[in-house]
């Protein structure tokens, strides 16, 4: 879709589940289950779309989801479907992986920085060869001293290549990454965590990342188990809301299996609303859509 001088991408790379309490924290089942798809196994089912941002000059790939470096068994645990291996994502716009300028990751957990690395010829190798990856510096630190209940979620493997290379952008706090393209910190699902905010000819646009990963989320007490600080969580994703809805931004939710894209209404009774674009926004300039779950 066409944003100020901008155009935009969603390019789903996989779909997977994880379990409907770790993804709502303390909300009810039985509110919940009202908005999410539940198999029998108690998970909801969640996408990871990526961003692919053309500035003109630059373009820009938010996030890299789970990659495909993934044991059968592993798969079975999460029902991950890769719909995208990880060179073949740009493929979707006619792009190589050589073509992409920057790699923004909102946080290092492995359905973010998954795709970030690929195995090529026996060895771990970044996936975008000429990218420079966008990280928070301490979100990195971070996830090598990571305690018992958070170490799981990273995998050293995705993002320890992208140094040896030579390839990590570290930043420390807010940073426009090219012309805007902004990262934003915000804490919450990890102390570092990041989101993108994009301005272009007075339009504004935000990708929530983990703070708010799903239309059902929108509510702001509705965070999920996953969040380091929860609480955090809560008030962030006011603070963005209020914003979005004041001045109309172009709402992005990475984990969301259904149209992830559209804008924020705050209606009479103070709550927050979610308007979806038409799942057209989606098709792709070859003509094929993106694949929805």
């Amino acid at each position: 879709m066409k944003f100020g001088d901008f155009d935009l991408y969603v390019l789903r790379e996989s779909t997977f589940r994880l379990d409907g309490g770790a993804m709502f924290g303390v909300v009810p089942k039985t509110m919940w289950a009202k908005t999410a798809d539940c198999d029998e196994a108690n998970r909801v089912l969640l996408a990871c779309n990526l961003l692919l941002i053309d500035t003109g000059s630059k373009k820009v790939l938010v996030e890299t989801g789970m990659g495909d470096r993934w044991s059968d068994k592993e798969r079975a645990r999460y029902d991950l479907k890769t719909l995208a291996a990880p060179p073949m994502v740009p493929a979707q716009l006619g792009l190589k992986p050589e073509d992409i300028d920057f790699v923004i990751i909102s946080h290092l957990h492995f359905d973010h920085a998954g795709g970030a690395t690929i195995e090529k010829e026996g060895k771990i190798v970044p996936t975008y060869p000429n990218a420079k990856y966008v990280v928070q510096k301490g979100e990195w630190d971070f996830s090598f001293k990571a305690n018992a209940r958070a170490r799981a979620s990273y995998r050293p493997d995705d993002y320890v290549p992208l140094e040896e290379s030579g390839q990590i952008l570290f930043v420390d706090g807010d940073h426009e990454v090219c012309p805007g393209v902004h990262v934003r910190i915000t804490g919450g699902h990890t102390s570092h965590h990041q989101v993108v905010y994009l301005e272009s000819k007075g339009e504004k646009a935000v990708y929530f990342a983990d703070i708010l990963p799903t239309k059902s989320h929108l509510s702001p007490p509705w965070v999920m188990g996953y969040d380091h600080y929860p609480l955090a969580s809560c008030d962030e994703k006011s603070k963005w809301l209020v914003d979005c809805a004041r001045d109309n931004y172009l709402v992005i939710f990475d984990h969301e299996p259904g149209v992830p894209w559209g804008r924020v209404k705050s209606s009479a009774a103070g709550k927050f609303e979610f308007e979806p674009l038409p799942a057209e926004s989606l098709a792709l300039p070859s003509g094929a859509a993106v694949q929805s779950a």
